[in-house]
């Protein structure tokens, strides 16, 4: 498999990579992507498991013990438990916002995968961002997962971003062009 230099560099990639390569000799990469997510989840909803993870006067026992209970919980796998008791033991929970998104990353290529946000200035419907991952699929060659923000600013039009590439066709970017222009 294909990991992009990037993702291996980085401490987060390191470990997200070592899982994947864990999961995928088990079978399990959906069962951990899946435990991942919602500990992800959890992580943004609730200030103390933030808090248990990312605070350094907490022990190297007292977070394996918190993380422990957090994964039994929310009825994480075997191997994904196991994986946060080695990030607890080497001090490395405040770095699972960073794994999660490497994992998923990683688990997206292998699948062929790529994302891609799409931000509007109003609500798109579902026939709408249907037809733009459709035509995104077609033009990338593999399959788009797409996710919508809503941003009024740009008054209109889309603003598309692949991986590193960015599409804007916004209305206040053609209307800034345009200002831009007229000035000189």
């Amino acid at each position: 498999m294909d990991i992009s230099a990037g993702i291996q560099a980085s401490l987060a990639g390191r470990y997200a990579s070592a899982l994947f390569d864990l999961a995928s000799e088990n079978g399990t990469v959906t069962a951990v992507e899946s435990d991942l997510a919602k500990l992800g989840d959890a992580l943004r909803e609730s200030e103390e498991l933030r808090a248990a993870t990312t605070n350094p006067q907490l022990s190297r026992a007292d977070q394996s013990r918190a993380i422990s209970a957090v994964a039994e919980h929310l009825g994480l796998s075997e191997l994904t438990a196991s994986f946060l008791g080695v990030l607890a033991g080497n001090r490395r929970l405040a770095k699972l916002d960073g794994i999660i998104a490497a994992f998923k990353a990683i688990a997206a290529a292998q699948r062929g995968e790529v994302s891609a946000k799409v931000t509007s200035a109003h609500p798109l419907t579902d026939a709408q961002l249907d037809e733009l991952k459709a035509k995104l699929t077609a033009r990338e060659g593999r399959t788009v997962m797409l996710s919508h923000d809503v941003d009024p600013d740009l008054l209109g039009g889309l603003v598309v971003t692949i991986g590193s590439q960015r599409i804007d066709a916004s209305i206040r970017t053609r209307l800034n062009s345009l200002s831009q222009a007229m000035k000189a």
